[in-house]
């Protein structure tokens, strides 16, 4: 009987580096003859014999097939939702395109039937409101229409703009190009002339137009008289005439001579030829022109100066200017009317210091001829069927503004 193998242990040797020792690696042989010799538990079989593998190697475990098919069906599944997605977008896209290029062709035949029978000198522009207009064509109605003229004549002066907005047009026609007339049931707008173009058409550059109040516009510039530019100012009231119609009052006009005398035509007690309080201040501190003027009777006799007063005030210098300095004959002075003593004493006008023939002029230059360089009017268009009226007419910074409102009218037949 064998005495079994036993595994001597060797010492540790050395690696070369001072201090440390290195355990030797078994021997596999060793193990093997120990295998050998033991008649039971060491024999060896092909079947049970261990087969060396690296410990780096991962185990082997079946292919997972059901994996990859799920991938793969859920790669399938989202490029079909994002082809379904992508091809609702692009018909969403072509109606949207569709139905943009209907309303801008319909807004754009809409605009040239409007010029051609308006017989306007530029295109309105129309703007079709609601979405979509395709379905506003089919059931032959629009939701509103606005519509914006500019530059419409209107007697002496041009509307800047018209601007209206129809609500609840009814169409007579089944495609934008076979539209042959609509019915608007209610229409609302304003109208408005500007300062801009009442200062070019009644102005000639030389009177410019402004607010005075809600109801009034002032009138400043100048006026040629007799070869000499005068300053001319105007009050204008703004009123409307009947239900279609705004109209203008000259109210007070005023012409200025420098800062010598203001003339005012017409025939009230306030109109005619006077002097500034200025112009009659200085005049009453030169001895000789207020002597030339109480030497004319009829100014005497306007001023409601007792003639034994002025007698005595024309040989007393001192009694003159006691007579003179008084408030109350400045402000009367100023009061007095100098048309008819200037024209029946031309010399009294040389020493006041103005020109006969600008007095001359002045008195042929009647209220009419002024005020009608300042007045207007014009009527908004009687429409065949339906009404169309004005709702106010108010003054604004930038000009005149009228609101307009229609209901019931037929266009286009």
């Amino acid at each position: 009987m064998r005495t079994p193998h036993t595994q001597t242990h060797h010492p540790a040797q050395s690696d070369g580096s001072a201090g440390e020792r290195v355990p030797l690696r078994r021997n596999p042989y060793d193990e093997l003859a120990a295998l050998a010799d033991d008649p039971v538990d060491g024999r060896l079989t092909e079947e049970t014999a261990p087969i060396p593998r690296d410990d780096d190697e991962e185990p082997w475990s079946p292919p997972n097939h059901r994996r990859g098919s799920r991938r793969r069906n859920r790669a399938t599944g989202l490029s079909t939702v994002v082809r379904v997605l992508a091809w609702t977008l692009t018909l969403a896209c072509l109606v949207t395109l569709a139905d943009r290029w209907a309303v801008l062709y319909a807004e754009h035949k809409a605009s040239d039937q409007l010029k051609d029978k308006l017989h306007l000198t530029a295109a309105p522009e129309v703007r079709i409101g609601g979405l979509p207009f395709l379905t506003q064509l089919a059931a032959r109605r629009l939701d509103s229409v606005r519509i914006t003229v500019p530059d419409i004549p209107a007697d002496r002066v041009t509307l800047t703009e018209v601007s209206a907005t129809a609500d609840h047009v009814r169409l007579d026609g089944d495609t934008p190009t076979a539209v042959r007339g609509a019915l608007v049931q209610q229409v609302h707008g304003r109208a408005v002339l500007s300062f801009a173009d009442m200062n070019r058409e009644l102005g000639a550059s030389q009177v410019s137009f402004t607010a005075h109040g809600p109801h009034g516009v002032q009138a400043r510039g100048a006026l040629r008289v007799a070869n000499r530019d005068l300053r001319v100012r105007a009050d204008v009231g703004i009123r409307q005439e009947g239900e279609r119609g705004i109209a203008t009052t000259v109210g007070s006009i005023r012409l200025d001579i420098g800062d010598l005398a203001t003339y005012r035509p017409g025939t009230g007690p306030a109109d005619g030829l006077h002097l500034t309080r200025d112009s009659a201040r200085r005049l009453t501190e030169e001895t000789a022109k207020i002597k030339a003027m109480l030497a004319v009777p009829e100014i005497v006799h306007r001023l409601g100066v007792p003639d034994s007063v002025v007698r005595t005030a024309l040989r007393d210098e001192d009694k003159l200017h006691s007579l003179t300095g008084a408030p109350r004959f400045l402000h009367d002075l100023t009061r007095v009317n100098l048309v008819d003593a200037a024209l029946a004493h031309p010399q009294l006008l040389g020493r006041l210091g103005l020109d006969p023939s600008l007095l001359t002029a002045l008195t042929k230059l009647t209220r009419p001829h002024v005020a009608d360089r300042f007045s207007f009017a014009f009527q908004l268009p009687k429409p065949p069927t339906g009404s169309l009226r004005l709702q106010g007419v108010t003054v604004d910074d930038d000009g005149i503004h009228a609101d307009v409102a229609g209901a019931g009218l037929l266009l286009g037949h």
